[in-house]
Order: C-alpha cells, then structure tokens, then sequence
C-alpha cells in the first residue's frame, strides 16, 4: 500500500470553502480526505491547459495539484460548476 499523500488547501481555496453550503460542506471535506489515499481517483480529470486535476461533488469541483515526490496534494480552488474555472 501506498503511503498517505499529505493535503494542504491554499488560503483561497480554505475560504471557498468556509463559503459552501453546509448540505454540501462535508461531502467536499470527505472528497479531500479521500484524496491522501488516492490522489487520482476513477472519477478524477486532468485539466488541459495546466498540470492539475478536478473531481466532481454534486455541483462543485475541487481543483488540485499532485506533488508526487514528495507525496503532496495541493488544493486549489474549490467552487460551484458555473464559475470555479474562471
């Protein structure tokens, strides 16, 4: 099994947070988490135009980067669907 990759949430990213919904709150949290054990899940897409990955939640997307060497996920951005790649 493979070590457990550390999660840091930018700033930006922590006050997206604090901004959702509480229905959809933990679900995005469970998301992250999740991400320590596999930072590239089935349901996880590579952007085109940067080196980052989005997974979907409902009607929000978790933006990251995925330091592989030294086992780091970085999150982002996390917003609605609508406006999260503007």
């Amino acid at each position: 099994m493979n070590p457990p990759y550390k999660i840091e949430i930018k700033k930006s990213a922590l006050k997206e947070l604090s901004r959702l919904p509480r229905s959809d709150l933990n679900k995005v949290i469970d998301k992250i988490q999740n991400l320590a054990q596999d930072p590239r899940p089935a349901d996880c897409k590579k952007l085109t135009a940067e080196e980052k990955y989005r997974i979907r939640c409902g009607n929000y997307r978790i933006l990251y980067l995925i330091e592989d060497n030294i086992l780091m996920v970085v999150v982002v951005k996390i917003g609605h669907r609508k406006d999260v790649y503007r």
